[in-house]
């Protein structure tokens, strides 16, 4: 048996898979612990999958017609350098994927900054990076803080804009066993959730007034004095800032804001601060919007307030795609070098570049893939390489994002399925599934995890770090003479100071390196005085509102047995059993009213479109109608931005009628 890491969600689950039959089983050492998922127990079926992509394909007309590797390659490095030779570098962009290795982005990265551009960015974009903005404004590390067994030990877990029961089923056992050791769990979403049927305390807020809640927790803790003075005073700055900021959201104004009662606000409160440590859970309900930093900053005030971060609390933003932590760390976003250090860090940049063996990299900021369509339609971007990500669905108002596409002078798309992005393509390159090939990847404990090769590619795939290497020798790039994916894992180890000293022997034999370690911020933070930041914030309205014309909100939501785009999750026949027909959530007010019974066809429809869907008549509050993520709902979302460059995906003014 091989042990593989999961390709789905970001808890790290690693699965024993036998090289022959592909049966798998959990592992039953960290971080699953014998554990298991439908999704996870089913992953193999993706590598089964008759709809692979089977060999290199080139547009000619209207046609894909099968184009040799080699002569692939070489024909898409000549069209990208020529579009570098005629419009300068920044007319090329890269996009990087959560689903490939920690190699794989290392390297995706180091191609499109050594090519001269720092257009390179990954998904991570479109969910946790008004977390990471708003962690290194508050903390200097713009990561998970701590491990997941630490849940277990804490005495109370507050869980907010966030489903794990469906998202993280895994991660549910450690929640559990908190409560079974005397934790009070406290949920807060716009609907009751799986989740919250494990609560204590169950929240249910109106669309977009976190700020307020979380200020008015906040207000409870400082009137009553509930905070942890010591830990203030020696281990942060701003504290007065943020006394004076919430003094106004006052629990009696929360309520008629949020809808939360007031008593309710001052229980959980109280229960919050007095339990003595606990853990910050938070998803997409709280990044997803245009107040998504300051969502993210208003939660980590609570935890500065109760000094619950070290050996005594935690912040779990918890990642989604299974190395969306990995990309990040790997430096495939535009703003950061890998280890999330900004371009403008010369010293660091300058390692980079030698590692590389150049004199220096590109220092200004590249676009985010929010900002990177808008760039499309202006022209500024003529040419783009895709690994592993379907945009053309996971966009918000996606329907702009395929016109933008359409207008490429050049586009690449290397993946394991024709995607829907993949019919834009004028180049498709077949990449090997997750199984099919070694290497490392960063769960959102940070934990650095080996994946082995269980079984050899599939058709005439190969894995994204041997297509990259060919990529770069073509473009003539220097340090592109890998042979083995254990040569990447060795350089971008030399990167980090916590892994100069490690080998990928070491990796390989273990449960997992945490990088920089397995516990942040236990004795100071990671910022220029070693404090923490309090970061006051303010309520933030959503970018548009119900109104007459579209008198609901609009939300997305996860469903078990599905995931992201379907790409992976409708080719596994278990899994499409298991979730059934997506349908759209609506209170049973809003259905009298419109004349919906649970089954009926409607139509939902925002300012950007409209698409067709079954409804289910469920305990939603009204005035929400609740849609399954991706599917067809990016037709709908908006693409209104937040600080970090992230949609607002989680709130959009919309109507709905029988059809």
């Amino acid at each position: 048996m091989k042990r593989v890491v999961c390709p789905y969600c970001g808890f790290g689950c690693n699965l024993l898979v036998d090289p022959v039959t592909l049966e798998v089983k959990p592992y039953k050492g960290e971080p699953n612990l014998g554990k298991l998922c439908p999704k996870g127990l089913h992953s193999v079926e993706i590598v089964k999958s008759k709809a692979r992509l089977k060999r290199p394909l080139k547009r000619v007309g209207s046609s894909m017609i099968p184009i040799a590797w080699g002569v692939a390659i070489d024909e898409i490095a000549s069209r990208l350098l020529e579009m570098r030779e005629l419009y300068g570098p920044d007319a090329v962009a890269f996009l990087a994927s959560s689903k490939v290795s920690n190699e794989e982005n290392y390297l995706i990265q180091k191609i499109a900054r050594l090519f001269g551009t720092n257009n390179i960015d990954n998904c991570a974009r479109l969910c946790h990076e008004a977390s990471v903005h708003a962690l290194k404004l508050s903390l200097g590390t713009g990561a998970q803080t701590n491990p997941y067994e630490d849940i277990s030990k804490f005495k109370s877990v507050l869980i907010w804009g966030y489903n794990p029961a469906e998202t993280h089923p895994v991660l549910m056992d450690y929640i559990l066993r908190a409560k079974r050791n005397g934790a009070r769990i406290i949920a807060v979403d716009v609907r009751e959730t799986r989740s919250m049927a494990f609560a204590d305390y169950k929240l249910v807020i109106r669309p977009g007034t976190d700020i307020v809640l979380a200020n008015a927790l906040a207000h409870v803790i400082i009137e009553e004095e509930l905070y942890n003075e010591e830990f203030i005073r020696s281990r942060t700055t701003g504290f007065s800032e943020v006394r004076m900021a919430v003094k106004k959201y006052t629990p009696e104004y929360a309520e008629t804001v949020t809808g939360v009662p007031t008593e309710m606000i001052k229980e959980v409160a109280r229960e919050f601060a007095l339990a003595g440590s606990g853990a910050v859970m938070w998803g997409m309900g709280i990044t997803q919007h245009v107040s998504g930093v300051e969502n993210a900053l208003a939660l980590i005030n609570l935890t500065l307030l109760l000094g619950y971060l070290g050996e005594r609390g935690g912040l779990y933003p918890m990642r989604g795609q299974n190395n969306v932590q990995g990309a990040a760390y790997m430096g495939a976003l535009s703003e950061f070098l890998p280890g999330y250090v900004p371009l403008t860090d010369e010293k660091f940049r300058k390692k980079v570049a030698g590692l590389w063996g150049v004199d220096d990299l590109p220092t200004e900021r590249g676009l985010y893939l929010t900002e990177l369509w808008d760039a499309v339609e202006k022209g500024d971007v003529k040419a783009l390489y895709i690994v592993g990500e379907n945009p053309a669905v996971s966009e918000a108002d996606f329907m702009r994002v395929r016109r933008a596409l359409r207008k490429l002078d050049i586009l690449v798309v290397q993946d394991i399925f024709p995607t829907r992005t993949a019919r834009y393509a004028h180049y498709l390159l077949p990449a090997s599934a997750f199984c099919e090939k070694g290497g490392s990847y960063m769960n959102s404990e940070r934990r650095i995890q080996w994946s082995e090769k269980a079984c050899e590619p599939a058709y005439d795939s190969k894995p994204d770090w041997e297509i990259l290497t060919m990529l770069g020798r073509a473009l003539g790039l220097p340090g592109f003479n890998y042979t083995s994916v254990e040569e990447i894992t060795a350089e971008y180890f030399r990167l980090f100071p916590e892994l100069e000293e490690k080998s990928v022997e070491e990796l390989k034999n273990s449960n997992g390196i945490f990088l920089p370690k397995k516990r942040l911020h236990t004795w100071e933070f990671a910022t220029p005085d070693g404090k923490a930041r309090f970061m006051a914030v303010e309520r933030i309205a959503p970018w548009e509102g119900p109104d007459d014309e579209y008198p609901l909100v609009l939300t997305t939501v996860r469903l078990i047995g599905h995931y992201n785009t379907g790409e992976m999750t409708l080719r596994s026949p278990p899994l499409v059993k298991l979730m059934g027909e997506p349908r759209a959530l609506i209170s049973r007010e809003d259905a009298e009213r419109l004349g919906i019974k649970s089954g009926d066809l409607v139509e939902i429809e925002t300012r950007r479109g409209k698409i067709r869907m079954r409804a289910e008549v469920e305990n939603v509050p009204r005035g929400l109608v609740a849609v399954p993520f991706h599917f067809k709902a990016n037709r709908l979302t908006s693409s209104a931005l937040n600080k970090a460059g992230t949609p607002e995906l989680k709130f959009a003014a919309a109507r709905v009628r029988k059809t």
